[in-house]
């Protein structure tokens, strides 16, 4: 393959193919007997879960935790989980079970579906995984998994998940784009929260990129607040801009490249089709081109002309996987945050024996 052709493979918004792996498919949510993948498991699917048990217990021998607000957040729900007394123990562990039955229901869909056929390992992401909750319900569905099928292995996305879908940006570019850089700026959109920073490729510790961190971690919960199109993406430039007088200030280099992550499908040109109903403003509308406004509002980095991949987020938080999934064939990810993302990976070397 030649250097153009290397460049070119990274070049297309939403690619099927990157420099290491075929996306061969993302965002698929088929309705199941018990409702939609985004039905059954998402962090309001999980709050509804504990409404509903609080509510059966009310009407019948009591709530071990009436004290509590009516809505728990993950990290009180933890709080309980830890300090709370049997009783208040089985609430939360009933609860996860049903949510990891929940995750095993749509792992068993996915399975029908042709482009996940073969999947030998699927790891599971999104803010709901950063939670002690989050990982016993995930550790209880690979279990579910492992009973039906014990050649498909489920676990938690590695490291911080609110980092991966920044570090996985930097899979969308191809060698010969990477090829001297020290650091890029990812950029993951989802539908709480805008996060950006500093993508350290490490490749003097590892030329495969499995040292790769985030330096500099911006956030911005605009699920907090109601903004038009326009007030989003001024926020979004200002933290770009941050991240630039991050490295200024430290002396880091930075190269011009910006990989985004973004929910709903990205077409080639850089525009976005369903999925974007939790994000601040219209992001329907058919003038609106996300790489393009990013490139308006940050022009150029380091003196050299920047440039900004788009993909779904889901595949770019997937993506953070690659280096070490050099032992299967085909497999997934799921995210599950606002709503639930998916995305199922073929990659592009044959696995190691």
């Amino acid at each position: 393959m030649s250097k153009a052709e290397d460049s070119d493979q990274a070049s297309v918004h939403g690619a099927r193919e990157l420099p290491n792996v075929i996306v061969d498919g993302y965002g698929d949510d088929v309705r199941g007997k018990d409702g939609y993948f985004g039905d059954l498991v998402s962090k309001g699917a999980f709050k509804s879960l504990v409404k509903d048990l609080r509510d059966q217990l009310s009407d019948g021998a009591g709530d071990p935790i009436e004290n509590e607000p009516d809505e728990l957040s993950r990290s009180r729900i933890d709080k309980l989980l830890e300090q709370g007394d049997s009783a208040t123990a089985g609430v939360v562990f009933t609860v996860v079970e049903q949510f990891a039955q929940n995750i095993f229901q749509v792992v068993k869909s996915l399975q029908k579906i042709k482009s996940w056929s073969g999947v030998e390992r699927i790891v599971v992401g999104g803010g709901f995984r950063a939670s002690r909750v989050g990982e016993l319900a995930i550790g209880r569905a690979a279990v579910l998994v492992r009973e039906i099928d014990p050649h498909l292995e489920v676990a938690p996305i590695r490291g911080d998940p609110d980092e991966a879908g920044i570090v996985g940006a930097l899979q969308l570019f191809s060698t010969g784009l990477l090829k001297g850089v020290e650091r890029l700026i990812g950029v993951d959109i989802g539908g709480s929260n805008f996060r950006c920073g500093l993508v350290e490729l490490n490749t003097q510790a590892d030329a495969r990129f499995r040292k790769a961190g985030v330096a500099g971690h911006q956030l911005w919960r605009h699920a907090d607040e109601e903004l038009t199109l326009d007030a989003s993406m001024r926020r979004l430039g200002d933290m770009l801009r941050e991240s630039i007088k991050y490295a200024q200030k430290k002396e880091l280099a930075l190269s011009p490249l910006i990989g985004v992550g973004v929910p709903g499908t990205v077409l080639e040109s850089g525009a976005l089709e369903g999925g974007v109903l939790n994000l601040p403003g219209d992001w329907k509308n058919p003038d609106f081109n996300l790489p393009e406004r990013i490139c308006a509002m940050i022009p150029e980095i380091g003196g050299e002309p920047t440039q900004v991949i788009l993909h779904n987020d889901a595949v770019v938080q997937g993506l953070s996987e690659v280096p070490f999934m050099s032992d299967v064939a085909a497999w997934g990810v799921l995210t599950i945050g606002t709503g639930l993302g998916n995305a199922v990976f073929r990659n592009k070397k044959a696995k190691r024996k």
